[in-house]
């Protein structure tokens, strides 16, 4: 019979294990492979040489600016006009081959847009008229009509564009992108997420990094106030403290994660200390907009009451692709138009119309633009019919068989309209496809390849597409 005392047998066990994990994956060579990737791939993406790294070296794309309209923008009153709704504007709407019990109640009638629509650009992209500062920028722009979601309801909706899986839990495109190509300034996030001050339906998971590591969740900046809390070291103390007191504590934790490598939490969260104490030298440089031209704010729309919100959140984009940050994502809400169609369109259009085509003008002046890949879209498009509440009220329901979604920059095909939908609007009809191809086509363009960027977790493999899809060759250029 053994005389070795159990409580040190399974010490010893554990001892073990834990040594031969960490001869394999231990804190001081993951860290060092990560170091070593982001520094490689960041000077690849840095120079025009191809690089093994990129699965596409050749794609111009090295950043993404996301624009996501939260609520769902209707496609018929801006960029997909439907003349046909004119003839049949307030008639009741049935489906085809459906009958109306004449017991129902809840009609629906088809409504017409509010908005006359005009040719703009050399490239004659259909406009509503209320956006009169994009209208100059309209070559820039890959517009697309195809596109398709497979839910009705918001936070489904909007999970499945930016995670591409409709339960939420999985890593957002942002944690994707910069998991294949690492990070160019170690000194800022390669993810940060623009939110307004109420976060968008399904809230934080948008912006997640599901099951990749933590390093990758999106870093949100608040709307008002401190963009980061506790940015600014208190009062009397000095970075050399802080420095004594970040060394002490990655000490401890170097000991911690040294005998449980396995919890990469711990590892994310060592990083995180490390990355705010870098952030307090940087971040401080890139809000502060003081220093940009009084033309350069007037342009985003900063200071007027109506642009200004979103004309700084544009601006700070700006910065923070100069910076080399890698994907950045602006929400704009309040798009769901249930009534009131032509009053919420108007003012929503006000609010971003301005500051996104400076954005562009600004991007491309500084030789930006071609490396820069800007997305504008909501979760899902608008149907040609409502229910009329009285008067002018009336609004548009959810529709996820037909959407506009357009591209600008990043070595899209730029001054162009890619597919189309039915007559009245209702769904998509040509270059037909599933939001996971414009997630395969948006990686192509950013020089990655959603098969080959892969996890393995929960048993499989897993991927942006969920399971896999294929590119949208008209919307590269």
């Amino acid at each position: 019979m053994s005389t070795e005392d159990p409580i040190s047998a399974l010490q010893q066990s554990r001892s073990r294990r834990s040594l031969l994990y960490a001869i394999g994956s231990g804190l001081g060579s993951v860290a060092l492979t990560a170091l070593m990737a982001g520094d490689e791939v960041a000077s690849a993406r840095a120079s025009d040489a191809p690089k093994q790294d990129l699965h596409f070296p050749a794609a111009k794309a090295k950043h993404c600016i996301f624009l996501m309209m939260e609520g769902g923008p209707s496609h018929i009153d801006t960029f997909d006009p439907k003349p046909a709704l004119n003839k049949l504007h307030l008639r009741e709407f049935v489906r085809e081959g459906e009958r109306k019990s004449a017991m129902e109640s809840g009609k629906r009638y088809y409504v017409e847009s509010p908005f006359r629509f005009r040719k703009v650009g050399e490239s004659g992209a259909d406009m509503a008229e209320n956006w009169t500062h994009l209208a100059r920028v309209a070559d820039e722009i890959c517009f697309y009509r195809g596109c398709q979601v497979d839910s009705v309801n918001h936070p489904t909706a909007m999970y499945q564009m930016n995670c591409g899986n409709r339960f939420g839990g999985d890593p957002a495109i942002g944690a994707w992108l910069t998991d294949g190509l690492g990070t160019i300034n170690d000194d800022l996030p390669g993810f940060i997420v623009l939110p307004e001050i109420s976060y968008p339906q399904g809230g934080a998971a948008n912006w997640s990094n599901g099951f990749l590591p933590a390093t990758f969740q999106g870093t949100p900046l608040r709307a008002r106030g401190s963009p980061i809390l506790d940015l600014a070291p208190p009062e009397g103390i000095a970075s050399s403290h802080q420095r004594s007191n970040l060394d002490l504590l990655q000490r401890l934790n170097q000991k911690h994660a040294a005998a449980s490598p396995w919890h990469d939490e711990l590892l994310a969260r060592m990083e995180s200390y490390e990355l705010a104490f870098r952030m307090q030298m940087e971040v401080p440089d890139v809000l502060d907009i003081s220093k940009e031209t009084r033309t350069t704010l007037e342009a985003y729309g900063i200071g007027s009451p109506d642009t200004d919100a979103f004309g700084r959140k544009c601006l700070l984009a700006r910065k923070l692709v100069e910076k080399g940050v890698r994907f950045i994502q602006l929400y704009h809400g309040s798009w769901d138009s249930h009534d009131y169609l032509e009053r919420a369109h108007t003012a929503l259009v006000r609010n971003v119309d301005q500051p996104i085509a400076q954005l562009i003008t600004d991007l491309k002046q500084r030789g930006l633009l071609e490396q820069t890949l800007i997305v504008w879209c909501g979760e899902f498009g608008r149907t040609p019919d409502n229910g009329v509440r009285g008067g002018t009220a009336y609004g548009r329901d959810h529709n996820p068989n037909a959407m506009t979604i357009w591209l600008a920059g990043g070595g899209c095909n730029a001054g162009t309209t890619v597919g189309a939908t039915d007559e009245l609007g209702m769904t998509a009809i040509e270059e037909v496809h599933n939001v996971r191809d414009l997630h395969v086509t948006l990686l192509r363009l950013l020089g990655l390849d959603d098969n080959r960027l892969t996890y393995y977790h929960a048993g499989r493999f897993k991927q942006l597409s969920q399971f896999g899809g294929s590119t949208i060759e008209s919307l590269i250029g």
